[in-house]
């Protein structure tokens, strides 16, 4: 009997683990076998005068880090009211203001309402403030300031749109402990319908005034309709301003930028796929610049984000990205990028560390992570056979968590939108700085 009570415990504990180390190592290609849910409706949103009938109640509230101790806080307002934010450390107390500008847009028959914008700070790190836009009585915020030293802990999240999964991944996301959101383009699909934009900004409001959002454009962004409409990202730049005109290196452009968290110890790069990036151009010579900047020995990750991916094995949008990966590729390979992340593919995919195509591990993890809820549906279709720098890919909605645990160590996650609505972990990776590998430095 104690034998048999000892090989059943033996069992038992073979199968936990199992259960444990089920998630696939690095070193094998797996393409997952699960059965994706059927897709979801687009949301039907309230339009702007639900809440906001007086035209003074701020709406679609947003946040963006600007430099090590700042943040930038965006709000619209229907009618004229002062761009003003004030804030403090207690609810309902206001110790600090500042007062920044006030845009408009139009495009083609639509008027945008009044776009504010004001930086606020200096700011303490991991810190909650409570705050309010244009002196409103009854819109009480709060946002929590990242930490400015190790763990930093990043959500990534790509082609969000505004269906009803793109609710189950903001659900999801908002349940985790996170400092900050990472967003690879393609936000509203907003495809010039601009009251679309109103309508994501209202979604997206609860979790991106709360802990600041990082963005890059897609081409979703893009909205340019020659005659009519002959500028490229109209809306988007009126309504998503980044930082691309601070810190050490100001890139003029908000289609691509650069900033510093955890004490500097953490470089995140944002790209362009739909500027020009050619050697040459100004976003090319702005990497280099960006890139030549970095001290190693104080900045132990480097990240960088961009819409279209630059390895992918999935049919979808196949090649789109092979023309900035020629351009840019070497650049992010000699000054030992980390990881680099993508979206525009509605699916997941998870590479090796790569190199012009072959594995070598001294070039960045990829990951395709355009998943987050778009109303396009999922790319489910890949190539065959798997290539073997791809570790694991799933056409399934979704989300990443990047957690910078140390100056050498980043724990990747994937977490799947199930059928249920729970958030599954189905995928992850240790990455190991780059800059620690001796092989990779001399």
């Amino acid at each position: 009997m104690a034998m048999a009570n000892a090989i059943a415990l033996a069992l038992l504990a073979a199968a936990v683990a199992a259960s444990v180390l089920s998630l696939p190592p690095a070193s094998l290609a797996v393409t997952s076998p699960y059965v994706r849910p059927r897709p979801r409706a687009t949301l039907s949103l309230r339009k702007d005068g639900d809440d906001a009938a007086d035209g003074q109640t701020p709406q679609q509230v947003h946040i963006s880090a600007v430099g090590s101790d700042s943040m930038r806080v965006t709000w619209i307002t229907g009618d004229d009211a002062p761009a003003t934010v004030e804030y403090g450390k207690s609810s309902g107390q206001y110790s600090s203001s500042a007062t920044g500008s006030t845009d408009t847009y139009s495009y083609v028959l639509y008027h945008s309402g009044k776009i504010h914008n004001a930086v606020i700070g200096p700011l303490e790190a991991s810190t909650t403030y409570y705050y309010r836009c244009s002196n409103s009585t009854s819109h009480e915020l709060s946002f929590r300031t990242p930490p400015a030293s190790f763990p930093f802990k990043f959500v990534v999240a790509g082609d969000l749109g505004q269906t009803g999964w793109t609710e189950s991944t903001l659900r999801h996301i908002a349940a985790a402990d996170y400092d900050m959101l990472l967003l690879p383009g393609d936000l509203s699909y907003a495809d010039l319908y601009q009251p679309l934009w109103d309508s994501f900004g209202r979604l997206v409001e609860p979790l991106a005034s709360a802990r600041p959002w990082m963005v890059t454009e897609g081409n979703h962004e893009i909205e340019k309709i020659a005659l009519f409409e002959p500028h490229s990202f109209k809306a988007y730049n009126a309504r998503w301003r980044m930082p691309y005109d601070a810190g050490a290196s100001p890139s003029g452009s908000n289609l691509y930028y650069s900033f510093d968290v955890a004490g500097g110890a953490v470089h995140v790069i944002m790209l362009g796929s739909y500027t020009d990036y050619a050697a040459g151009t100004a976003q090319h010579q702005w990497l280099q610049s960006d890139l030549a900047g970095i001290d190693r020995a104080k900045t132990a990750f480097v990240v960088a984000l961009m819409h279209a991916p630059w390895y992918n094995s999935n049919e979808a949008h196949q090649g789109e990205g092979d023309e900035m990966r020629t351009a840019m590729e070497d650049l992010l390979y000699g000054s030992r990028v980390d990881a680099v992340f993508a979206g525009h593919v509605h699916a997941y995919e998870r590479f090796t560390r790569v190199y012009a195509g072959k594995a070598d591990p001294c070039g960045p993890v990829y990951v395709t992570i355009g998943d987050g809820g778009n109303r396009e549906g999922l790319a489910e279709k890949y190539m065959e056979p798997q290539p073997a720098t791809s570790a694991f890919r799933e056409a399934s909605f979704g989300h990443g968590r990047l957690e910078v645990a140390n100056a050498t160590h980043a724990l990747w996650t994937w977490h799947r939108n199930d059928d249920d609505d729970e958030v599954v972990v189905v995928d992850q990776a240790w990455i190991t700085a780059v800059a620690s590998n001796p092989a990779c430095n001399k």
